[in-house]
């Protein structure tokens, strides 16, 4: 068995020293973190490449344990509205809960008009990945929260920064998405063929 100490790592190296050790042929491994974001990234790395995941521990020392089991998995499936379709072509990163910052409250009205023009386009992103100050429009009582949801609804990938959302003690009260790593977002906005970047 592979056995990975990543005791202390910061997001997203748990993920990339697991991924080290899958791309090795590792069938079994052991990987040792002490956060529950970490253990649910890993987990979900892992599922996503075939591997059966057990969890142990508490109190900030946590154990992933995972088993190949098949081969990687596939993409969710997704539940699109007939006249809607993922584009798949750009990825749209927002770093800030307003759009701009001369006025708080006129970019919070900014920002909710943008996603919620932006949830009616035919050719919705593949993925809309929250960092920093992003990840406030998460939380379900801010006022982008459903839209973010519609979007996700309909086949969109929300990706919530776990570093941020630790930073700013919100991680429990996440209402969309899921809690994420630098690794995943890099990936999957890279992947796509053009950005929008906000904040």
């Amino acid at each position: 068995m592979e056995r990975i100490d990543a005791m202390g790592k910061n997001c997203p190296q748990p993920v990339m020293m697991t991924r080290a050790a899958v791309d090795k042929g590792a069938t079994e491994l052991e990987v040792r973190v002490d956060n529950e974001i970490a253990v649910s990234n890993v987990e979900k790395y892992l599922r996503s490449r075939g591997y059966e995941t057990t969890r142990s521990g508490a109190a900030g020392t946590f154990t992933v344990r995972g088993k190949k089991t098949g081969e990687a998995g596939s993409a969710p499936e997704r539940i699109c509205a007939p006249q809607l379709s993922v584009g798949g072509d750009y990825a749209v990163l927002l770093l800030s809960k307003t759009l701009g910052n001369e006025s708080p409250e006129l970019g919070d009205v900014l920002m909710k008009a943008f996603l919620g023009t932006l949830a009616q386009r035919k050719d919705l992103p593949s993925v809309v990945a929250l960092m920093n100050g992003g990840v406030f429009l998460a939380l379900p009582d801010h006022s982008t929260c459903d839209t973010l949801k519609e979007m996700e609804a309909n086949g969109v990938k929300v990706l919530v920064c776990g570093t941020c959302a630790r930073h700013f003690g919100i991680v429990e009260s996440v209402g969309v998405g899921s809690v994420s790593n630098m690794f995943e977002i890099t990936e999957e906005v890279l992947s796509a063929s053009k950005n929008v970047v906000i904040g």
